[in-house]
């Protein structure tokens, strides 16, 4: 599982295979099952995790205790609340397999280890802040579209999610109830 992550890192820095090898030694392999949680709201948050296989979401529960999922991670995404992560306290937000997935975690003490090991690794993980910051401010965006244009926009930026997520938490990540959404999902396929 390791060649998923060490395959992602050499599209992104060059790094000679000896070397990335001992770096990727901190990392411990997670297989979770569909549906089950690796990071709970309210629990000290102590991974970051790597999607080798499968999809994750991050989600939390509003004042009406409904889950509100906020973003998603594929294969080749990293997933944490990443401010608790950094701060190594409580998260904010819970992590849940979307389906059966297999993770590679890692430490914030066993991060900060890397980075420093391992300086190459700076440049890789500000290219996956960098995307991840780009991602969170396109949706802060498209946010502001009607609904419709919304959906539109976002199936045809990530058509890999409509097959993958089931429509009530995709609903959920669109601001959408589950009932709107199937509306749209007809309108489109009509035309």
């Amino acid at each position: 599982m390791n060649d998923v992550l060490r395959t992602h890192i050499k599209k992104f820095i060059n790094i000679d295979d000896v070397t990335l090898q001992r770096a990727l030694t901190p990392f411990v392999t997670i297989n979770l099952k569909k549906r089950q949680t690796v990071q709970e709201e309210g629990a000290l948050c102590s991974h970051l995790y790597f999607v080798a296989e499968g999809c994750l979401r991050l989600f939390y529960y509003d004042e009406k205790g409904t889950e509100q999922t906020i973003q998603f991670a594929l294969e080749n995404w990293w997933m944490t609340d990443i401010d608790a992560f950094n701060k190594k306290s409580k998260s904010m937000y819970s992590i849940q397999a979307v389906e059966k997935s297999s993770l590679l975690a890692i430490t914030k003490d066993d991060f900060d280890k890397l980075l420093l090991e391992y300086p190459e690794l700076e440049k890789y993980f500000r290219h996956i802040y960098e995307r991840a910051y780009s991602a969170s401010l396109f949706r802060m965006k498209v946010f502001r579209l009607s609904k419709e244009a919304f959906y539109h926009l976002f199936i045809e930026a990530y058509p890999e999610f409509i097959q993958r997520i089931p429509q009530k938490i995709l609903a959920s990540f669109l601001g959408f109830t589950p009932e709107y959404l199937s509306e749209l999902r007809k309108k489109h396929l009509k035309k």
